[in-house]
């Protein structure tokens, strides 16, 4: 009997193992960036284009109401597209891998399916900031705004926000390994990310649990104010990892459920 790669009999990998798979993952994930420049150019342009409709479309309408709020839409705008990268990291790249017959390769793999769907993730995570900070370069050229960019702040900040999203993504790769043809539903989560950051201007205390609006705060004050990741206080950065090490966990867990369900079941590598 062939042992289950994510349960607890699976022998243990050592850690050079994961240091070699993560590091194959990112490598992976930067060469088929670089190999299809077309492909990434594209998705900024077309972030930049929505950036445009928007603060265009918006300055003629609300005029100069519009521009005394323009850092909060930046850094909104910044902060969504990291979600959508860390989202769609894992929901969509699972559901081509189950179009293309491919599935099948990550299960049979010694570190267990869940594992290297969570590093592909982070690994495509890394990539989406490098195109959101050439976004973020572009939307402060054209409106010429100025911002507060402290690398570390914005980085772990930001890092720390989309943690959770990438929850979110893990457990929507669960479900795509199930039921298969999700996709709509899933690209319709997508815009709930703009209620979730935009929840800080409602001030209502149970929304810091919910995924990116805690962080959606803290990166405001961040970037608009100015503040320093050491001036936050500490129970708004331990309410922020802890928010996104539960999303994360949960998605995880969420992820190992579904995958092992779907091999039950017998319809792992079915399309």
């Amino acid at each position: 009997m062939t042992a289950d790669p994510d349960s607890s009999e699976t022998p243990p990998v050592r850690q050079a193992g994961y240091l070699a798979l993560s590091r194959a993952v990112l490598y992976r994930e930067l060469l088929v960036f670089v190999r299809y420049p077309a492909n990434a150019i594209g998705g900024i342009v077309v972030a930049l284009f929505f950036f445009g409709v928007l603060f265009y479309g918006g300055r003629m309408v609300a005029g100069r109401a519009l521009t005394d709020s323009i850092e909060g839409i930046i850094v909104g705008y910044f902060l969504w597209t990291l979600a959508v990268g860390a989202y769609s990291s894992i929901s969509n790249d699972i559901g081509s891998e189950v179009q293309w017959g491919t599935l099948e390769r990550h299960v049979m793999t010694p570190f267990g399916f869940a594992p290297v769907a969570l590093l592909k993730g982070i690994a495509k995570l890394v990539r989406t900031f490098l195109t959101s900070a050439v976004i973020l370069g572009v939307m402060l050229v054209v409106t010429g705004t100025t911002l507060s960019v402290h690398v570390l702040t914005v980085t772990v900040v930001a890092a720390l926000s989309v943690a959770s999203v990438l929850g979110c993504g893990l457990a929507a790769g669960g479900v795509t390994v199930l039921y298969k043809r999700v996709g709509n539903w899933l690209n319709l989560l997508q815009f709930g990310f703009i209620v979730l950051i935009s929840a800080p201007t409602f001030d209502l205390g149970w929304t810091r649990a919910l995924p990116l609006a805690h962080g959606s705060a803290l990166l405001q004050r961040a970037m608009v104010d100015g503040v320093r990741l050491w001036e936050f206080p500490a129970a708004d950065l331990a309410i922020l990892v802890g928010v996104a090490v539960g999303y994360l966990v949960l998605g995880y867990l969420v992820f190992r459920y579904t995958s092992r369900r779907a091999r039950r079941l017998g319809v792992l590598g079915d399309y």
